[in-house]
């Protein structure tokens, strides 16, 4: 076993690949070794980074000081490359990354994985959609993976944890809550899923780190769920590096009107497969028949449950002109030839029963 001080020095190195301490560790056994013989920063080793060379031999100790005390205080740990713990699929995508720091359980890296991604700003029934279909997957046997994001990452993290396990992927160090609305979730993960990242504790939340924990996020499971992504949506960046790791791309349609749909559109044009129920993810996956009957027994409404109150012909007519696309007041008085004084009250009463959502800008939309 590697010492945790030297794995805390190779992972603060800048520029040190998985390539650079696999080619060390096989020439010299340890971290350890490789440091203390001069062989560790010659050419022959593998051109090590010159940056990274002189961080080895003029390491900031106080740094490395702090990180081993956070690691020690919060029960963190600090996963290599070679480590047995290190997610198999992870280490064979193209240059992953030489160090995890994990919090959380650990072990849940080693179970069959599916990410979960889309838009930070979704609509009310994208939001209940990826809660709605991670619930029903992590049911499966599937862990749930997404990136802890606003929106639908949390939606997703949020329906796993219901029925499973998730896996949340950071863009900062461990010990940096963002987004800050997601504190109560984070918390919530550590303890009963894990949060993972490559970036050192103290890493803040830097615009380029995001694309580039996106290939971690595709790169743990056997594939991909987008839900609700716009056409220039980072959810697009996650779905490519899958195509790229040989990952399965799966995607949800919406309607022609949305901009949150043209996203998944344009990956289903280009090959990913449509989803409609995730029978269609788990037969993809060739998942046990048995995980998708399990599943549909557990989700399908019991027989003696109470139904939704009825409305009357005046409410319905409005749920069909609302359907699950946000529409303002002024669209659904036209379509409905309501007056807009009884169309405000009408939602205002759905949206206590739980059938409609309000978005930003005085729009509505149905809850599914």
């Amino acid at each position: 076993m590697e010492s945790l001080e030297y794995q805390l020095l190779f992972a603060r190195a800048p520029g040190l690949t998985a390539e650079h301490v696999v080619a060390l560790l096989e020439r010299h056994g340890s971290l350890e070794a490789a440091l203390a013989r001069s062989l560790a920063l010659s050419p022959a080793v593998g051109s090590v980074p010159r940056a990274a060379m002189q961080f080895l031999l003029h390491p900031d100790r106080a740094r490395l000081a702090s990180d081993l005390a956070w690691l020690r205080s919060s029960g963190a740990q600090l996963i290599g490359i070679l480590d047995p713990a290190y997610p198999l699929r992870l280490r064979q995508i193209h240059q992953p990354p030489p160090f995890l720091y994990v919090l959380g359980r650990a072990e849940i890296l080693l179970s069959p994985q599916l990410a979960i991604v889309g838009s930070r700003n979704p609509t009310a029934g994208g939001r209940a959609t990826a809660r709605g279909f991670a619930a029903q997957l992590a049911l499966a046997g599937l862990t749930i993976t997404s990136g802890l994001a606003q929106g639908i990452d949390a939606a997703a993290h949020e329906g796993a944890l219901a029925h499973g396990s998730t896996v949340a992927v950071c863009g900062t160090g461990l010990d940096i809550t963002y987004p800050t609305t997601n504190a109560a979730l984070s918390a919530e993960i550590a303890a009963r899923g894990v949060m993972i990242s490559e970036f050192p504790p103290g890493t803040p939340p830097l615009r380029a780190n995001f694309p580039q924990r996106n290939r971690i996020i595709s790169g743990l499971g056997l594939g991909i769920l987008v839900v609700e992504a716009a056409r220039e949506s980072g959810s697009l960046i996650t779905a490519r590096y899958a195509l790229e790791q040989g990952r399965e791309v799966f995607a949800i349609p919406g309607s022609i009107h949305s901009p949150l749909a043209r996203g998944c559109h344009q990956l289903i044009r280009s090959g990913a497969t449509l989803v409609e129920t995730i029978s269609d993810i788990l037969s993809e996956l060739n998942f046990s028949i048995m995980n998708q009957i399990v599943v549909s027994e557990a989700i399908a409404p019991a027989p003696s449950g109470e139904s939704p109150p009825a409305l009357d012909k005046a409410y319905e007519i409005l749920l069909d002109a609302l359907g699950f696309e946000p529409a303002s007041l002024e669209s659904l008085a036209d379509s409905t030839g309501f007056p807009g004084e009884s169309l405000a009250s009408m939602l205002l009463v759905l949206e206590l029963e739980g059938r409609v959502a309000i978005h930003p800008g005085g729009r509505y939309c149905r809850v599914p």
